[in-house]
This record gives C-alpha cells, sequence and structure tokens, in this order.
C-alpha cells in the first residue's frame, strides 16, 4: 500500500487493488459513516467505489482506475473534462435523493438534491481522453441541499487551481443541463464554503497554517468578477 496523490483531508492508501481510507478530523467517524452509506447507495447509479470493509472510521474500498481531473486540465484537456463533469454533475442531481436520505444529514427539503459537497476535477477520474468519468470519489461531506452548492464550489476550484481555465467554465455549465444560478448566488456560495472551512479550521487545528490559507482563499473569493 503506498499514500495515494491528491488526498489531502484523510490519509489514503493503495495498492492497486483496493484503497484504504482512514479519516482525520474530531468528525472523523461522521464522515466516514456518511460516506459509507452515500456509497452503497450510489452502487449501480453512477461510477463509485463500492466498500469492502468499515472499521473504525476506516473504509477499504475497490480501487478505481482512471486519470485524475486535475492533471487532466492541466494536460490541455480542459474542455472535454470540463463537459465530463458537467454531465455527470446532472446525472448525479436528477438522483432521487429520497432514495438514499437515509445515509445523509437533515431532511430532503422541496428542490433539494444529492449534494457531493466537494464537487469538481479534484474528485473525478477519468479516461485518458478526459470524455468519460470512471469514478466520483470522496463522498464524505455529501448531503440533502441546493444544487447550485456543487456548482458554485466546482467553479470554485476551476478559478482557484485552474485560472487558466476558467473561460472553458461555459463547457461545465452548459453539460450540466440545468438552471445555473446568476454570478452574484454563485459567488455567496463560494465564499460561505470558504468561511465554513475557515471555522473548521479553527476548531480543529488553531495553531495550524489552515486559518491563514481559507482567510486568504476567501478575500481571493470575494474580490472575484464574473
Amino acid at each position: 500500500m503506498r499514500p495515494l496523490r491528491h488526498s489531502y483531508t484523510n490519509r489514503t492508501l493503495g495498492d492497486g487493488v483496493t484503497v484504504v481510507k482512514s479519516y482525520q478530523g474530531s468528525d472523523a467517524r461522521d464522515r466516514s459513516r456518511r460516506e459509507h452509506a452515500v456509497l452503497s447507495a450510489l452502487q449501480g447509479r453512477i461510477p463509485a467505489p463500492a466498500v469492502l470493509e468499515a472499521r473504525d472510521g476506516r473504509l477499504t474500498m475497490t480501487f478505481m482506475r482512471g486519470v485524475h481531473g486535475q492533471e487532466l486540465l492541466d494536460a490541455g484537456r480542459a474542455g472535454a473534462v470540463l463537459r465530463a463533469c458537467g454531465a455527470m454533475l446532472g446525472r448525479i442531481h436528477r438522483i432521487d435523493v429520497g432514495k438514499i436520505a437515509a445515509g445523509l444529514p437533515g431532511p430532503a427539503g422541496p428542490g433539494h438534491v444529492l449534494v457531493h459537497g466537494d464537487y469538481g476535477p479534484n474528485n473525478v477520474l477519468l479516461d485518458p481522453a478526459g470524455r468519460e468519468i470512471t469514478a466520483v470519489l470522496d463522498w464524505e461531506w455529501a448531503h440533502a441541499g441546493d444544487p447550485a452548492e456543487d456548482l458554485a464550489w466546482c467553479e470554485w476550484i476551476v478559478r482557484m487551481h485552474h485560472p487558466r481555465q476558467v473561460s472553458l467554465l461555459g463547457e461545465f455549465f452548459g453539460a450540466y443541463g440545468g438552471q445555473i444560478p446568476p454570478w452574484p448566488a454563485r459567488q455567496a456560495i463560494m465564499a460561505d464554503r470558504c468561511r465554513s472551512l475557515l471555522g473548521l479550521c479553527r476548531r480543529q487545528d488553531p495553531a495550524g497554517r489552515g486559518q491563514e490559507q481559507w482567510a486568504h482563499r476567501l478575500a481571493v473569493t470575494r474580490a472575484w468578477a464574473e
């Protein structure tokens, strides 16, 4: 087993057959249970890992093959990747959230969908051409909520980490196939999420650098223009 790339919040090891994800932080067990429940409910609906074992805040899952979305964005496949991300998010949001509500925090209200909670090229694997998503990963923040949350956060990932690809965000929104909130609403959602993650850093690691990092990201997010 070796550490997997692009794992920032938790300790994730893989050997090409299985992946062992050990959750970190004060709410680790809650996030582990949530991801286990959601992954179990999603089997056969969208490409996602299957849980093989759950024990002590750790999940053992099937290894999913594919190329990481962020790598493909940087390799010149941004248009295809963002189209694939938009189409897959549309599929996720069309799932009957009532069928998996037992694994989600809070009740599913009117207009609510299955929100991934950290959706973007950072959490998908694709074929080498970037046209088809082979796996959607990291469901620990999933919940029933407003579809605009996932739309705005995917946009945030691109704007913050891949600024040269911002002009291609229309590919993502066009492939989604649903209503897109106006820019002020999307920016407000991005800022709210940054504030939430800033607060999480303050609670879990008061002396760490996470507070500085997320305070900076919040300021950058507020300064963006469409």
